[in-house]
């Protein structure tokens, strides 16, 4: 007969030796240009700078709609250029840091400050074919059509 609060049946075995945590780490070096965060900066950096050289060809008809794209551009552009050199020279492993966090927070934000300057970008596009009056006798559009074409580009 077993004592009072015993059972036959062995206690359950710890999981943690069996399933340990999880633990995704970014390479350092050349070896961050084949992960997918990576190439995500590669084109983050590649499509930052054809914004930039897009936006700044235009005349900038709104400067408070397409000065806040030219800094999401440059800021994101300048950004991921210093990310992409921690991880390239090796300073990922001299800074304590979750990396993994890091990288997904990054992108989120980029993601969020991009989005918004697309949005901004497509409602300076949209208003191609309104007039801009100087003065009572004058009117031009505010895009004209190569500026047109360019805000399109940029938009996508």
């Amino acid at each position: 007969m077993l004592p009072r609060g015993a059972s036959s049946m062995p206690p359950p075995p710890n999981p943690a030796p069996y399933f340990p945590p999880p633990r995704v780490t970014l390479p350092s070096g050349l070896e961050i240009l084949r992960t997918f965060s990576g190439a995500v900066i590669f084109l983050e950096i590649l499509f930052g700078t054809i914004v930039w050289i897009l936006v700044a060809s235009t005349g900038v008809p709104l400067p408070l709609l397409q000065g806040w794209v030219m800094f999401v551009a440059v800021t994101a552009w300048f950004l991921s250029i210093v990310f992409l050199s921690v991880f390239l020279f090796g300073y990922a492993n001299r800074i304590a840091v979750n990396w993994n966090q890091a990288d997904f927070i990054f992108h989120g934000a980029t993601f969020v400050f991009y989005f918004g300057a697309f949005l901004l970008q497509a409602a300076t596009t949209s208003l191609h074919h309104f007039p801009r009056k100087f003065n009572s006798t004058t009117q031009e559009r505010i895009l004209s059509g190569r500026e047109y074409n360019i805000s399109i580009a940029a938009s996508v």
